[in-house]
Order: C-alpha cells, then structure tokens, then sequence
C-alpha cells in the first residue's frame, strides 16, 4: 500500500507503515488474511487452497490507533 501521506482518522497524526509478528512453533511469521470463513480441525485451522495475502498494518504516531489491510501480492 505504502502510503507516505496516510493521515490517522481519529486524531489526524501521521500513519507509520508495520505488521503484525505472528509467533509459530517454527519461528515467527507477518500476518495473513484467509478468505472465506474458518474452517477448524482439531490440529489449529485448515487453508489449504484459500486465498492468502500478507497484512500491513498502519499505526497513528499520535494516539496509537490502527488499521491493518490485507495487500494484494506483488508480481
């Protein structure tokens, strides 16, 4: 997305570009969004076969608020 302009909604700061970290038993990971609902097995979540981007998110450097998108993959 990388929006240098990005200005926050509630208190009109500027947005600083990040992620969130995922901790997982091999290591750590940034977060995805999973289209289509959960579907939960006994082991954690299944998605193989669904649709996955990386999510950015965006933070106010003024009160703190966030907005995270999931990002189209690049080419």
């Amino acid at each position: 997305m990388h929006h240098a302009e990005m200005i926050g909604p509630k208190c009109r700061a500027a947005m600083e570009e990040g992620f969130i970290n995922d901790h997982t038993h091999g290591g750590e990971m940034v977060s995805e969004w999973v289209g289509g609902q959960p579907d939960k097995r006994w082991w954690g979540l299944k998605t193989g076969g669904k649709e996955k981007l990386e999510v950015a998110t965006y933070r106010c450097t003024g009160c703190g608020y966030r907005e995270s998108y999931a990002l189209p993959a690049q080419g």
